[in-house]
């Protein structure tokens, strides 16, 4: 018979594991299927609880519960990122207008941070086998990149002290510059570890994680594409270590193919609710500006038509194009634009797109530009990228045709619900035209080429595309059409560049919030700049699209 303890040790993993679940969502494609089987009682119960915990930082990536996704990736980033407002008539404070709630501020800080150290310090706890543990550092360092490129300095390295259950908040908080060096470091050492298990069967990690199934070499082309992606962001502010990672990246083997692409599969993709069931967002003038300036044969991929009713000859006339909404406006009645404004194409069986082949291959198409070794010519690069885009968008063809393209541009925003009481139409804030051009001289056009397809082709990477947008200036955004924020800190042309720290950080974390505050070099507000941010965007505005 079974001492007390030991009982009670059982009971206590079963519990934990039940726990542990639920965070991976409800959406995990192998909630319904039998964990993974092993000889000895004891590895069984190690397998479950690193497949719970793999699987619940994966659901945390890109966020599988629809209320966080929400929050981060399609109010934030796809307000900032230029892809998508929210058409709730009932919200007044919203990110597109710069003065988000609390609770919504909160949100994208905490909620990642709360939910993911507990179960990887618990992971860590409760096995040595180091391919587990680097797949979890690699997990931890995808989660909190995009939350640090969010707000700027997060507490990062103090979050695994002995002392701190992961669930603690109030630790100090590391620099940007100090959270990039220590993941890049992070990377680093997981690829060691994959690298000496590259030929680590499939099957040992099948079941227990649901990006490459186990596969150890995609998972080092995806670490290495993660390496460079995060290097590009440093390249204008430390332009040389930039290049140095980005380099070694590539040699080391990136995302080359669709077939590598990081795509998290689930057995139910929960944030299609927000599109197709709660119909809360639709696609942004900017998306039609310039997809529809190029006649952009991935449209249809991508979009479902809105439909407007017009007079014709004294008749009403149904007309389906694409249309998009202004981001940054305070909605008048949402029931009048369900049906009018297109929303993006998606169904809960789709899986998360991490990252995929065509923005690793504009990534080294930048590099390249940049004078770096990325394996390729800068304009070969792009031209890839953008044919990647189209074989990845299910069959979308003319990509030869169309990076040929010198004459079209993006067009004029005509909103179709201008009258007398709003008019949100807006001329085209760009010029730049899709073919290459070849010369020294075209840098700045060419970067805002290599960035606009880039943006594109990323679509729905919300905050990816705001990142990109920050370091860049590209692509070339509508204004916010009302700027309520607070600060009075947000420069509408160029965007906001951060998030402020949540109300909750001043209270819960007084010890330590006031020093991350000075590391920002500037006031906890939404105009103030992260440490990467470092563009004269200047240059963009006078040689980009002359």
């Amino acid at each position: 018979m079974m001492d007390m303890k030991r009982i009670y040790n059982i009971l206590l993993i079963m519990i934990l594991s039940l726990f542990l679940l639920p965070l991976g969502g409800c959406f995990d494609s192998d909630i319904n299927r039998s964990m993974y089987e092993a000889d000895g009682e004891e590895m069984q119960r190690e397998n479950h609880i690193v497949g719970a915990t793999l699987k619940g930082m994966q659901g945390l990536v890109i966020p599988t519960r629809e209320h966080l996704y929400q929050f981060m990736d399609a109010m934030a980033g796809g307000a900032y990122g230029g892809y998508l407002e929210g058409i709730v008539d009932t919200w007044v404070m919203k990110f597109s207008t710069f003065n988000p709630e609390q609770g919504w501020l909160k949100s994208p800080f905490a909620d990642p941070i709360k939910d993911m150290y507990p179960q990887y310090r618990d992971m860590m706890n409760k096995t040595d086998d180091p391919v587990a543990l680097a797949f979890g550092k690699i997990l931890r360092v995808c989660i909190m990149h995009r939350v640090t490129d969010i707000y700027g300095p997060i507490p990062y390295s103090k979050m695994m002290d002995n002392d701190n259950s992961g669930e603690d908040l109030a630790v100090a908080y590391d620099s940007q510059e100090q959270v990039y060096t220590q993941m890049l470091k992070e990377l680093e050492e997981a690829d060691k570890v994959l690298e000496e298990n590259k030929d680590l069967s499939s099957e040992a990690f099948r079941k227990l994680e649901d990006l490459y199934y186990g596969n150890i070499s995609k998972w080092r082309k995806f670490v290495h594409s993660m390496q460079l992606r995060i290097a590009m962001r440093m390249s204008y502010v430390n332009p040389t270590e930039a290049q140095r990672i980005a380099q070694k990246a590539v040699e080391a083997g990136v995302i080359e193919s669709n077939e590598d692409n990081a795509m998290l599969h689930v057995a139910e993709n929960r944030s299609e609710l927000l599109f197709n069931n709660w119909n809360d967002y639709r696609i942004s003038a900017d998306l039609v500006s310039i997809m529809k300036g190029y006649e952009d044969p991935r449209l249809d991929k991508m979009f479902v038509k809105g439909v407007q009713t017009v007079d014709q000859d004294g008749e009403k006339v149904d007309v389906y194009d694409y249309y998009g909404v202004r981001i940054g406006i305070f909605t008048q009645k949402k029931d009048d634009m369900i049906n009018l404004y297109s929303k993006q194409v998606i169904s809960s069986t789709d899986p998360y797109l991490w990252m995929n082949a065509a923005e690793v291959t504009f990534l080294r198409a930048e590099g390249a530009l940049r004078g770096w070794n990325m394996g390729g010519d800068a304009q070969a690069l792009y031209e890839k990228a953008i044919a990647l885009s189209f074989e990845e968008r299910g069959g979308a063809t003319g990509a030869d045709q169309y990076v040929k393209d010198a004459e079209k541009k993006p067009i004029d925003y005509v909103n179709p619900m201008d009258g007398a009481d709003i008019k949100y139409s807006h001329p085209a804030v760009s010029t730049i035209t899709i073919a290459w051009e070849p010369g020294a001289e075209y840098f700045e056009r060419n970067l805002e080429r290599i960035i606009t397809q880039k943006w594109i082709a990323i679509f729905p990477l919300g905050l990816e595309a705001w990142a990109e947008h920050r370091r860049t200036g590209y692509p070339k955004l509508l204004p916010a059409v009302e700027n309520k924020d607070p600060n009075n800190s947000v420069n509408v042309t160029i965007g906001p560049r951060r998030l402020p720290f949540p109300a909750d950080e001043y209270t819960g974390n007084p010890k330590y919030i006031d020093q991350a505050v000075e590391m920002l070099n500037g006031p906890d507000a939404a105009g103030t700049k992260l440490w990467w941010d470092k563009k004269d965007h200047s240059i963009e505005n006078s040689q980009s699209s002359n």
